[in-house]
């Protein structure tokens, strides 16, 4: 708890010295267009909740992070824990994200990659409806060597999300300063990630998440959390909007409930709520 807190007072003193306006990219400021306030907490049966997906009307999923139990919790701002749904057949190796398609699969990303070394990248789908689980293999089309030299290390993910039969995954941003953007499809097998995009952002990218009417995507960094327009082909458009999120510590999940809210988890279980003004 300790380094939670100091870790957080890190966080917001860099924010008051490295807002949005020392960007790389031309962000507009937040300049009170979004509200971000603490709603509620984790329910105290989850040990740090490192993904979120909508499961219903003030409903939603997670799940632990690396190490922890291979499962999904559903729970309900009000009312805690609803359900623990256990994958006994799978590990949790290292859990960072979950995405979600119209068809309700929840996409679980197993892709932590802290030391750029793991040749087992995966993400399951699962849809809770019919309860079938699918798994999806990836390596990086563009990484050759396990792990890379230290000033290349960028092949570490926290952070997808699903849009048109695709899953858009994120580099946490490590090694050469900025955030990597690929792609692969949601189907079963084994597939490469193709890079698409270089986006450069100053913060490690954690979680995200595009807004259901598919035209916002949120990236969510220590500190910040940055609004992206989409183009029709899946590239982010030019930077829309930078939230100052000093506030949130190590926030590592964010979810869309409506076109232009979300709702954000950090590693010490707290809630909070970004609302559009």
């Amino acid at each position: 708890m300790l380094k939670f807190k100091l870790f957080t007072i890190f966080i917001y003193l860099r924010s008051l010295i490295c807002g949005c306006g020392s960007e790389p990219a031309d962000f507009e400021r937040n300049k009170g267009a979004y509200k971000v306030e603490r709603v509620a907490s984790i329910p105290s049966e989850i040990n740090e909740s490192s993904g979120l997906a909508l499961a219903g009307s003030g409903e939603f999923w997670t799940h632990e992070d690396g190490g922890g139990r291979a499962a999904l919790f559903k729970f309900d701002l009000d009312k805690g824990l609803l359900k623990t749904l256990e994958f006994e057949n799978l590990r949790n190796t290292d859990w960072e994200d979950l995405a979600q398609d119209t068809a309700g699969n929840i996409y679980i990303g197993d892709f932590g990659n802290n030391f750029n070394d793991r040749k087992n990248l995966r993400i399951y789908k699962y849809n809770p409806y019919q309860e079938i689980l699918d798994t999806i293999a990836f390596h990086f089309a563009d990484q050759d060597s396990f792990p890379p030299p230290k000033g290349e290390m960028n092949f570490d993910t926290e952070a997808f999300f699903w849009s048109k039969g695709r899953l858009h995954l994120f580099s946490k941003n490590r090694g050469e300063k900025c955030v990597k953007h690929y792609i692969l499809p949601d189907q079963p097998g084994v597939h490469e990630a193709l890079p698409i995009q270089e986006i450069y952002l100053k913060a490690m990218i954690t979680a995200a998440d595009i807004s259901p009417d598919g035209s916002s995507v949120a990236l969510l960094g220590y500190g910040k959390i940055y609004l992206f327009k989409m183009s029709k082909d899946g590239l982010l458009l030019n930077p829309d909007r930078c939230i100052n999120f000093a506030r949130g510590g190590q926030s590592e999940a964010l979810v869309y409930f409506n076109d232009d809210d979300m709702l954000i988890s950090n590693e010490a279980g707290k809630l909070f709520k970004a609302r559009a003004k």
